[in-house]
């Protein structure tokens, strides 16, 4: 027998009709209840990597990696050219990032939101004025925590320059400094923030409990913009900061004393590399400080390369400033390295992101290639440990 779409309707309930009567019926499912896991305990080889989402600006993500497992552990939105930073404890990620009513368009809204880390859900959030530097967490200071975690600073570019003092504890702004067209908030001592300026300077400013500036100072200058300008992407130390030049040059700042010291420059190229082999991407360096060990990925290329992703990853010992090694990347298979992490552990993997949004896990102290993802979201961009 054959049946059209309507006898099989009735058919079926028919049957159901008939079960019922039965009284074979199974007892009704439990009402469902939504429920948010926790993450278990943080482990140092954890990574969030940030997605730009280039074809949807807009709606940028963060992932949670698990680099010894290889899997994600979740995410959070972070919407439009987001800044980001870990809380001291670990506990918490500070976004400051913009929306607008109308999704692309509309009413701007700038916020500073809390996620909390356990559980990847989003705890809180403070309305900003619209001054944030929209720039895509380009460096890892455009929004700091103060060592003992009670404030953040807000770096603010409109294009005046200046920073937000954010009292954590209070869930509000408590005071803004004008930095002379000086950007970036590289926290120092308990209460001091210093700035990159144009002309090869740095600028230091100290503020009190009630987030007004106390003193300032500005160094001497360090680097020459002309001859070899330094990428503003620079990464911690436990004394400091490093940047590295354009050109191949490492530049180190010991922000540990009373004022900034500089360290002597040292090359990273040879004279015979120089102007040649340069370092490029976006986020350009990493450092290990149980090993003491820098990472940089470099290409072969001219002026104005800058952005270029590494064909080779260079690893430098920061204490004798040797290269110790060069790693080869498959750019055929994976694309050139873009962005590198290495985790701040005793058995460190180096996270590298490539231009193709590939993420390559490397052992960090041999080279050896772990793990590759080819694809991971749109546009991997940068890359903080949790």
């Amino acid at each position: 027998m054959r049946l059209t779409w309507p006898g099989a309707c009735a058919a079926l309930l028919m049957a159901i009709a008939g079960t019922a009567v039965a009284g074979t019926l199974p007892p009704p499912l439990a009402a469902e209840h939504l429920s948010v896991e926790q993450l278990p305990v943080r482990s140092p080889h954890w990574a969030y990597l940030f997605d730009f989402a280039f074809n949807n600006e807009t709606d940028g993500r963060v992932y949670l990696y698990d680099g010894d497992k290889h899997r994600m552990l979740g995410q959070f939105e972070v919407g439009y050219y987001p800044n980001m930073a870990i809380s001291p404890d670990h506990k918490t990620t500070a976004v400051a990032t913009t929306y607008w009513s109308r999704g692309g368009h509309g009413t701007r809204t700038d916020v500073l939101e809390f996620e909390d880390n356990p559980s990847l859900t989003l705890r809180g959030e403070i309305v900003l004025s619209s001054k944030k530097a929209q720039s895509g967490a380009v460096g890892s200071y455009n929004l700091s925590y103060s060592a003992d975690g009670r404030f953040l600073y807000v770096t603010n570019l409109t294009p005046a320059a200046s920073f937000s003092i954010i009292d954590v504890a209070k869930n509000k702004a408590v005071g803004e400094i004008d930095t002379d067209a000086c950007v970036m908030v590289m926290p120092s001592a308990q209460r001091r923030v210093s700035s990159l300026c144009e002309n090869g300077r740095l600028l230091s400013v100290t503020h009190d409990d009630n987030g007004k500036e106390t003193a300032r100072s500005v160094s001497k200058p360090f680097f020459d913009v002309d001859k070899d300008p330094i990428f503003v992407q620079s990464v911690g130390t436990p004394t400091g900061v490093v940047h590295v030049s354009f050109l191949g040059d490492v530049y180190e700042i010991d922000l540990s004393g009373a004022e900034p010291r500089f360290v002597e420059p040292w090359a990273m190229v040879g004279p015979k590399e120089r102007g040649q082999w340069r370092p490029g991407g976006q986020q350009v360096v990493a450092y290990q400080p149980q090993s003491g060990r820098l990472y940089v990925p470099m290409h072969y290329g001219g002026e104005g390369t800058h952005k270029v992703g590494g064909n080779q990853i260079w690893v430098f010992d920061t204490k004798t400033h040797r290269r110790i090694a060069r790693w080869p990347v498959d750019v055929a298979k994976y694309g050139g390295v873009f962005s590198v992490l290495a985790t701040q552990d005793d058995h460190p993997l180096l996270f590298a992101a490539t231009e193709n949004s590939s993420l390559l896990v490397i052992d960090a102290m041999t080279g050896k290639l772990l793990h590759a993802e080819a694809k991971l979201g749109q546009t991997l961009w940068s890359m903080m440990n949790p």
